[in-house]
């Protein structure tokens, strides 16, 4: 029953007699992305004023300007600029070789012709002279064509999306497919605590209730009886009304619906055998007067109720905060006590930090009476008019301390492990934070974040923005870069800190590598720092909409294991993509080199156009598909990341590449010159342009296809390792596209004929071109013999391109265009490679109907975001800001 002292009003209306909503969630709510401020509203939406001003005081009270705006567009990729620069450089190279091979299959006849032979052009010889030039001309465009490596956007669109499918089973959803590979750069992860590092079950373990530490639950009937009802109302009543304990129907644990932090108070009345929910029943949201919601600039969330005297505030939030708010305490006999800043620390010292040291998340419950007329206790407030409730400074303070629970949040067991794989692969991961140092400090500990061997810093943000901003108020990246490389934990973080710190780790130049960085977010102002990170995770179980369409990828677990794993698929896609290229590269530099030596020698190429487009356009395309789908492994993570600025093509690359094609080089040239005597067979070299296919040159290209086939599975290996066989059974698409392709071409040698420009060959011509092949594979355990540091470093360094210090500029390739001015070439190969982004929006339908499967209302989300960028759509529908805050803690909002 209700008690005797209170009295229930009629609805909450607004001053237009309209019912209010007394309780809204971020997530029905859609935000434009671009608007948002990672300061936070202070109003709320539960009362008729709401008030949505924002707060720019954060951290130590300085007043900080907000962020730009996150950009609709992010930077490219880490593999997308590389690969950029490396399209443009094979783009010269190949056009250069290309022309000089027409140029000198040009000179080299006419000389031959008009100046040696003393032939005249005459009109009978007109089609025979532009025969043989056009010839030359496609000697050369088939040189560009082999130099260009128009496989690779395949090999990238295939590796990205097969990615993408299988991350989805690891709880990745992936919603840039950049985000793959990006990821597998990362060098720093900013993470969440609560739902991420932790199980997000929180349960009360320990208690202070009257003077007394309880680390049980205390027996209710034990507890005076002005205990009783306070902390069942106070905690009933200032809870959204959506957190709730469902039992479970099998007798397992019971679900925690809503904020988790509200569901272990909840939690605590019922171990208590108190029901909360008759509470509700009798106090209605349409009946309270008041409510300031949670928000990261509170830390704390108060309801005002009527009672028959006036009203009661109840309070809760963090302890260090509230207490500071109260000047009396209640003792262990429900008496008022005064509450002195002695005695406040005196709690904190040997309460709140032992609590904390524990690794328990510390809250504090606290109430206040306004009554009218004449006070019966020390403690009450009495009012002759309404209270301004919109003045809130003054109504939550001279509060009465009620409780302190200290609640556990204990650590996912897979956590520690997760952690110290990234540890081990060169990744940086922190923790930030909205919980007190010494909790943070303590979780940190037991997840493997800290480290006693290492210099490391613990900081709140108080102290954080104390340390970064300059005299004038703003961050100084110099400052800052002498505090983020030994941050680890960020503790009592406001959205706003998280923001300055992901793009501090970004803008900072101190290391030559630059740094990678993804961050997790789950809340409406968690937005800018999801959009500016590398690679944003939004958290799929309790991550609002807002953040989700501000994320790379959607954690659909909530779990730290599930960013391990994105990890590795995305050193998986890079390393898939650096194979290829260095298959592919080592076929077109052995092409072209056979093409030009062959024009510069023999006046004729050995290998004919056709031949080459088939190796070309239909083993390469073959071969993209095969080495893309390769799946991860644990050895992945037992690397450093690549960072920004290492080249694409590595020093080992490079000594695979210049080893197989020397070797392919040789093999073809001693089968062009030395290939009939030793076979017995005519001579190919000399022949007339309309000379049927011979054996000499099938052979030729029938041996370079097969050292082309097994330098495929060389290329499976990027690293030096020699064990090039590992973890080929399972890839089953490698074997089964490897062994077509070997078929394919016993079918095109044999029966090509004149399309083809090939001649049958004998079995034993086959076995030598079989073993040539195989030499290729004897010959990579040689070339891995050989040390990489016999290549030149200036090699690679070229590959990296003019500007390295100045990629985090290229905010779109249409930027860097205009930057080289009329550079039309270049233009142009930048253009071929963008083409990739095209192509990959064959996966997007299977990516939107996955969206579409996680989260019924994502796409309502997606349209509502996309019609807010509109300006004439938001004069024409205006949409009221969000008042209910999700800050970088899990006590945000009241999620359904």
């Amino acid at each position: 029953m209700l008690p005797s002292r209170l009295w229930l009003t009629g609805s909450q209306t607004n001053t237009a007699g309209q019912t209010v909503p007394l309780l809204t969630s971020d997530a029905d709510v859609k935000v434009d992305l671009g608007s948002i401020n990672p300061e936070v509203p202070t109003g709320n939406s539960h009362n008729s004023n709401n008030t949505n001003a924002v707060n720019n005081k954060v951290g130590n009270g300085e007043p900080k300007k907000p962020p730009p705006q996150a950009s609709a567009r992010k930077e490219k990729s880490v593999l997308q600029a590389k690969l950029t620069r490396l399209a443009i450089q094979i783009g010269y190279g190949g056009t250069a070789i290309a022309v000089a091979t027409v140029l000198i299959l040009i000179i080299k006849f006419c000389v031959k012709e008009f100046a040696i032979n003393k032939n005249e052009w005459t009109s009978d010889k007109t089609a025979n002279y532009i025969e043989h030039f056009v010839k030359h001309f496609i000697i050369g465009v088939t040189v560009l064509v082999v130099a260009v490596p128009e496989g690779l956007p395949l090999a990238v669109t295939l590796s990205l999306a097969y990615s993408v499918r299988k991350m989805m089973d690891d709880n990745n959803l992936v919603r840039h497919l950049d985000a793959c590979e990006t990821m597998g750069n990362a060098t720093a992860i900013c993470s969440d605590k609560t739902g991420t590092l932790t199980t997000n079950r929180m349960t009360v373990v320990q208690s202070y209730i009257g003077g007394v530490h309880y680390k049980q639950v205390p027996n209710f009937e034990t507890l005076a009886a002005n205990f009783r009802e306070l902390i069942v109302w106070g905690i009933a009543i200032n809870s959204g009304y959506t957190s709730r304990i469902q039992l479970s129907d099998d007798g397992g644990l019971p679900a925690q619906l809503g904020n988790k932090t509200e569901c272990a108070l909840l939690g605590f009345v019922l171990d208590m055998k108190q029901s909360y929910e008759s509470v509700r029943q009798e106090v209605t949201e349409e009946h309270l007067t008041k409510v300031y919601t949670f928000n990261s600039v509170r830390k704390s969330m108060s309801t005002v109720i009527p009672t028959n005297k006036g009203y009661r505030l109840f309070t809760k939030g963090a302890s260090e905060i509230v207490l500071k708010k109260c000047t009396h305490i209640l003792d262990c006999k429900g008496q008022v006590l005064p509450f002195s800043p002695e005695d406040q620390d005196k709690i904190v010292k040997t309460v709140i930090e032992p609590m904390a040291s524990d690794g328990l998340r510390t809250i504090c419950l606290a109430y206040k009476d306004f009554v009218k007329g004449e006070s019966e206790g020390v403690n009450d407030v009495t009012f002759s008019e309404e209270p301004d409730w919109e003045e809130e400074g003054d109504i939550v303070k001279g509060l009465t301390c009620l409780l302190v629970v200290g609640i556990e949040d204990p650590v996912r067991p897979e956590v520690p492990n997760a952690i110290k794989k990234c540890q081990r692969a060169g990744i940086c991961v922190r923790m930030v934070t909205g919980d007190n140092v010494n909790t943070a400090r303590s979780i940190a500990t037991k997840c493997g974040i800290l480290d006693p061997n290492e210099d490391f810093l613990v900081i709140d943000g108080k102290e954080f923005n104390k340390r970064i901003l300059d005299e004038d108020g703003e961050v100084s990246q110099e400052l800052f870069d002498k505090v983020w490389p030994k941050l680890r934990v960020l503790a009592r973080s406001s959205p706003q800190d998280k923001y300055v710190l992901v793009k501090g780790i970004i803008d900072s130049k101190m290391s030559t590598a630059r740094e990678v960085v993804a961050v997790t977010g789950d809340g409406t102002n968690d937005g800018p720092a999801l959009k500016k990170a590398d690679v944003g995770f939004a958290m799929g179980i309790s991550g609002t909409d807002v953040a989700k369409e501000a994320s790379d990828i959607i954690l659909t677990d909530d779990n730290f294991t599930s960013i391990v794993k994105a990890v590795m698929w995305g050193r998986n896609v890079y390393d898939s993509i650096a194979k290829f290229l260095q298959f592919q590269l080592t076929v077109n530099v052995v092409a072209v080199l056979v093409a030009f030596l062959g024009a510069c020698i023999i006046d004729d190429s050995p290998l004919r156009a056709i031949q080459m487009l088939w190796v070309n356009l239909i083993m390469d395309t073959l071969a993209s598909l095969a080495l893309a789908t390769e799946l991860p492994s644990e050895e992945l993570l037992e690397r450093k990341p690549y960072g920004r600025t290492k080249a694409l093509i590595s020093r080992t690359m490079t000594k695979n590449i210049i080893g197989h094609a020397i070797y392919q080089l040789t093999v073809i040239f001693c089968l062009l010159f030395l290939g009939p005597q030793f076979f017995d067979i005519d001579s190919g070299i000399g022949g007339d342009i309309h000379s049927p296919p011979t054996q000499h040159f099938t052979i030729i290209f029938n041996t370079f296809v097969m050292m082309t086939l097994c330098n495929e599975v060389n290329a499976r290996k990027i690293h030096g390792q020699r064990n090039i066989l590992e973890g080929l059974q399972r890839n089953p698409v490698f074997i089964v596209i490897w062994i077509g392709t070997f078929i394919a071409q016993i079918v095109l040698v044999q029966v090509g004929g004149s399309v083809f420009y090939t001649k049958g060959l004998t079995l034993e011509q086959w076995f030598w071109c079989i073993f040539l092949g195989i030499g290729d594979l004897i010959w990579g355990q040689l070339v891995t013999t050989v040390p990489t540091s016999a290549i030149p470093k200036n090699v690679c360094r070229r590959l990296r391109g003019r500007h390295e210090e100045d990629e985090e500029v290229d905010h779109d390739i249409m930027m860097e265009e205009e930057d080289v001015g009329g550079r039309r070439g270049q233009i142009l190969w930048v253009r071929g490679l963008t083409r990739l982004q095209q192509q990959i929006r064959v996966v997007n339908a299977f990516r939107m109907g996955l969206d579409a499967r996680f989260d019924s209302n994502s796409m309502s989300s997606v349209h509502s975001y996309h019609s807010l960028q509109n300006p004439k759509i938001r004069k024409s529908k205006p949409m009221s800001s969000p008042s209910v805050d999700e800050g970088a803690t899990a006590e945000t909002q009241f999620k359904n």
